[in-house]
């Protein structure tokens, strides 16, 4: 049986969610809009939101899930490396540091069967 306030969960998890997320974007935002761009703190973020982003990645990497989980190791390693190596030749391009390791997995899975 539907019961009237059917709404109540959904309406809960928009609220939540928005006072999770959204809400301290915009704080920061209206704090980071005071931040001069050589300030300390902004280095400092910036240094913190650069860790994250290659923790996740090396995570990725040496503890895979799905398919990549089945995969040798040092296909994983190799590709990102090279893919790191074609980002700074290729001037800090982000699409190559992006699309070389990702076409060198993937031919390196074709040819060894997987």
């Amino acid at each position: 049986m539907m019961t009237e306030n059917w709404w109540a969960p959904y309406l809960f998890i928009a609220i939540a969610g928005w006072l999770a997320t959204d809400f301290w974007r915009w704080l920061g935002v209206l704090a980071g809009n005071r931040l001069k761009e050589d300030s300390e703190a902004l280095y400092w973020v910036r240094a913190v939101a650069t860790a994250l982003v290659m923790a996740v990645t090396a995570k990725l990497i040496v503890f895979p899930t799905g398919s990549l989980e089945s995969s040798p190791m040092w296909l994983r390693i190799g590709a990102a490396v090279l893919g790191f190596i074609a980002f700074l030749v290729a001037g800090q391009r982000v699409i190559v540091g992006v699309a070389v390791p990702i076409v060198l997995l993937a031919a390196g899975l074709f040819v060894l069967g997987f």
